[in-house]
């Protein structure tokens, strides 16, 4: 059997039993939650750097929507704050660069 020990998506385990093999899994509990999430979104964003590819982005969206969850805030609150901050301050569409304050 191949070893992985890396958090994967909710529904792997179905798509791994359906092409016929078995799979061993785990759940983690909560508290190691938040240090699974932040390696996986370390390893999606790695993935993303060498890719560079829609995909890659909406892994790393579904990691940033499972850290919320696991600090107790919904997709829904995380899309809130991001709207609330790209009012107040904007996004980064422009690529400005701040060379400097006086």
């Amino acid at each position: 059997m191949k070893t992985y020990n890396k958090l994967v998506r909710d529904l792997i385990p179905e798509v791994i039993k359906s092409t016929g093999k078995e799979c061993e899994i785990e759940i983690a509990p909560k508290e190691e939650r938040t240090a699974l999430l932040e390696a996986k979104l370390m390893e999606e964003v790695n993935e993303y750097l060498e890719d560079k590819n829609l995909e890659e982005l909406a892994d790393i969206m579904e990691v940033l929507f499972g850290l919320a969850s696991n600090l107790g805030y919904s997709e829904e609150d995380l899309l809130n704050k991001r709207q609330e901050k790209l009012k107040e301050r904007g996004g980064f569409k422009e690529g400005i660069i701040l060379k400097g304050v006086k």
